[in-house]
This record gives structure tokens, sequence and C-alpha cells, in this order.
């Protein structure tokens, strides 16, 4: 028998008012949402008076690297694969408890984590996944550094590697090809330098433009799209003609390329709190000194973009791209996001608008029917301190996934 879940008095903040709403009921039926709406009656099950507090959709964070348990990606690269498996379970878990109910994973996680999660076997987030990210030799993710020849093909099977090596357009497409048979839901690419990666400057393009539109066609072929490892204006302006949706990072974006973005349709995922967490914490906890010396690159002008990004009308989700223990910072973003920007906006960032970047609108980030049951409650209004949705949870009295309540206050 379908089990059935009725909250009630429920004041709801989903960003798309600057007030939460009077209160409201809410029933679930399995892992679906079937009523909203003032005085509802479940007929049956379990009832929870939530007492006036704010509910919220389950939260999406449009930039994670769940197999990721070490700054030194290289490092993390020789993991042995049970052992990465093992530590991300564990980072996914953090994020549930969070209020992270969907994750979208930008390089590293495989079926095999999402198959464990739709089976129950470990408490996580619903996880979007890409597979490997793509990357030229030389490129980010390309972690062998400027003495190291080992054939990229030692990567192929390590759980532990954010991405994979391919050169040329035959050989881009063959690995979009194989990501999306093994699982992905969308291609990643890495189409400009980065941070954590030793040989590749902030300002180094990723792939020619050939094959960047040939990694384009290939996702369009199997109806999604391609997501871009992306900071620089050139490198945004570029990846846009290429047909790119999705960018990712977009620090040093002009308020004219903002201007495109909007016009393409595409919409950019801000990681600001990442780089935060690296100046602060890199080095000590293992980012190589040439990454580190790479961070203010990038620091500062994060949340300029922020504000460009807004005024320009582009969509923003949330992200966060955190390493290591730098994951506990995910929630954090929501802070650093309202700094600059109404705390409404910050939040959507992470339901309404991080749902449509996933092309998952109407089925996550909402409090309606029809929608998965992804729920979390707030002791508090987060549109008056967004602080609420930080400190590891502990101002989430209830957290339902799935129509599952994984987390439940004892005041209840």
């Amino acid at each position: 028998m379908t089990s059935v879940l009725l909250i009630k008095n429920a004041r709801l903040v989903d960003g798309s008012q600057d007030r939460p709403s009077d209160p409201l009921d809410v029933v679930i039926e399995g892992n679906l949402i079937r009523e909203v709406g003032p005085g509802l009656a479940s007929g049956a099950g379990t009832v929870i008076d939530l007492a006036g507090r704010t509910l919220m959709p389950g939260l999406i964070d449009c930039h994670v690297h769940v197999i990721a348990s070490t700054p030194d990606l290289g490092a993390n690269a020789e993991l042995p694969n049970s052992l990465v498996a093992l530590r991300a379970a564990r980072i996914m878990h953090g994020m549930l408890m969070r209020g992270f109910t969907t994750v979208r994973d930008l390089g590293g996680a495989d079926h095999g984590l999402v198959q464990a999660i739709e089976e129950g076997l470990i408490a996580a987030p619903r996880l979007v996944i890409c597979g490997k990210a793509l990357s030229q030799t030389g490129g980010h993710t390309d972690y062998r550094g400027r003495n190291h020849s080992r054939p990229v093909d030692y990567y192929a099977e390590r759980l532990g590697t954010l991405g994979r090596i391919c050169d040329g357009v035959d050989a881009v497409r063959r690995a979009c090809r194989e990501e999306i048979k093994g699982g992905a839901r969308f291609i990643k690419i890495m189409a400009n330098g980065g941070v954590s990666s030793p040989t590749d400057p902030i300002a180094f393009l990723g792939f020619s433009r050939d094959e960047v539109r040939a990694a384009v066609e290939e996702a369009e072929s199997a109806q999604t799209y391609v997501a871009a490892h992306l900071y620089t204006d050139a490198a945004i302006r570029r990846a846009l003609a290429c047909g790119v949706v999705s960018i990712e990072h977009g620090n040093l974006v002009t308020a004219e390329t903002a201007r495109l973005i909007r016009e393409a349709g595409a919409f950019v995922v801000p990681t600001n709190v990442t780089f935060e967490a690296l100046a602060r914490d890199g080095a000590a906890l293992g980012l190589p000194p040439e990454s580190v010396a790479k961070i203010e690159d990038v620091r500062e002008a994060g949340l300029a973009a922020l504000a460009t990004l807004s005024d320009a009308g582009v969509l923003m989700a949330y992200g966060s791209d955190l390493l290591g223990d730098m994951h506990r910072h995910q929630s954090e973003e929501f802070v650093i996001r309202g700094r600059v920007l109404p705390a409404a906006a910050a939040i959507r960032s992470a339901t309404l608008d991080a749902a449509k970047a996933l092309r998952m609108e109407g089925r996550i980030g909402t409090v309606a029917p029809g929608a998965f049951a992804d729920l979390v409650a707030v002791d508090g209004n987060p549109l008056e301190d967004l602080a609420l949705l930080t400190g590891q949870g502990r101002h989430m009295s209830l957290i339902v996934k799935d129509g599952a309540v994984v987390k439940q206050s004892a005041r209840f």
C-alpha cells in the first residue's frame, strides 16, 4: 500500500516571492506531492505539524564533485575505486543532511553511484551525472604535470579521476558517445584553464572550435546539452558561439557577454564559495602551490559577476564546486550570493532556477502537485537570514527526499 504523509501549517519559501506564503498543507503519496493548499486532509497515514515553520523545496546544487575527497585531484585519481565510492557516499550523505535533495555532478561520478542511490544502498541526494568531464591534453583535469608522461588510458577505469583526455574531433565524438552510453545526462567539457590543474593558466582556451561543436552536436543528438568550464570573457563568447548552454563559473564575464548569454537562452552556474574556501583552506588541505597561486585570478571577480549577470537577466543556478573537507562549506554559497543579490534570488537559484537548468522543471525545486516529494523545513525565515540554510542543516528540522523522511527533529 502506498504511504501517505500530510505536512500541515507550513509557510512556503521557494524563491518566487520576497515573503513566506500563508499557512498551507502538503499531501505526499509515495514519492510524489499529491496536493498543496490550506486545510487539506490526507485520509490516512502520518501527519507532521510544522506549526508555522518555513517549508522549502529540497535544495539543488548544480555543480558538485562527489568523488573528490581531497583537493589534490591528481592524488584523488590514484585512490582505489572502492575507497572513492565509500568516501563519495559519506560526502553525499552530508549534502543530504544540509537539505540538498538533488545534485548535479560536473565530473567524476559514474552510473554505479546513481544506481546505488536509486536502490537505496546509500542515503544521498538524487544524482545527475555527466560521467567524466572531457579535456584536451594539458587542459583542466589533466593532472599529470610537466614531468609525468603516463598514458592517459591509465585513468579510464579510475573512479577518482574527474575527467578524461580526448584530442581531435573524432576522439571528442567517441568520448561523448561513451559517456552518454554510460549514463551521462549531459556532457561536460573543459573549455578554459583551471585552478586545480597544473599546466593550464586560467586564460588558456580548451579544445578547438570544431571540437567544441562536435561535443555540442553529439549532446544535441542525444537530446541533451553541453556544460563548459569557463572563466574568461573570451572563452565564454567562444563557447556560446559553438552552442554551449551551461556556463560553469563565469567569473570574468562582462556586461556585453552577459547580454549574449541571456539572448542565447543559456545559463550560468557561479561557484563563489569554492574560491573562498580554497583561498582559506586549500593549501593546508593539499591543494598544490601552482593551484593556490591561481585562486586570486578569479576569486574577487566572482562577486562582481553575480551583479553583472543579474543586471542582464541571466538565469543563475546554485553551485558549490567544493573538494575534500571543504564540502562542509556547501551551503555558504547562499550567504555569499546574499551580499550581492536579494535573498529570494539566492534561494531561487537552488530551487526553481536550478530545476530549469537541469531540465527538470516541475519535478524538482518546487512544492507542487506532481513534483517529487523533496522538502525541507527550516526553523526561521531564510528570506530574512540566509545563514539559516548553513550550519550543516542544524536549522533544518525536517528533510524529506523522494517521500521518505530522512531527518525529523524530536521537537515534532
